[in-house]
């Protein structure tokens, strides 16, 4: 199955839907802060971003991983059109 693509933007919000959603976070009315998704080459398992470095995620490290993963293998990042600088020089 093709993954869906997504912005940044729309990736960083379904991961943290995701997460507030886990029953240990949600029970203990825990915020995770959530970092940005940072884009890398494709790896063995077609993954083609990665977050790193959750904010008050003490304790919850591998439910949170868990979730990075499953999102990971449903979205593809892609460029923001919105965030994305055009070429002065049109090459």
């Amino acid at each position: 199955m093709a993954k869906r693509e997504r912005s940044r933007h729309a990736i960083k919000e379904e991961v943290s839907r995701r997460i507030h959603q886990i029953d240990e976070v949600a029970d203990d009315g825990a915020h995770i802060r959530v970092p940005d998704p940072e884009p890398h080459e494709r790896d063995a398992w077609g993954r083609n971003w990665d977050m790193d470095y959750f904010g008050n995620a003490r304790g919850y490290e591998a439910s949170i991983r868990s979730v990075v993963d499953d999102v990971r293998d449903e979205f593809d990042l892609v460029d923001d059109p919105v965030t994305r600088v055009p070429n002065p020089f049109g090459d």
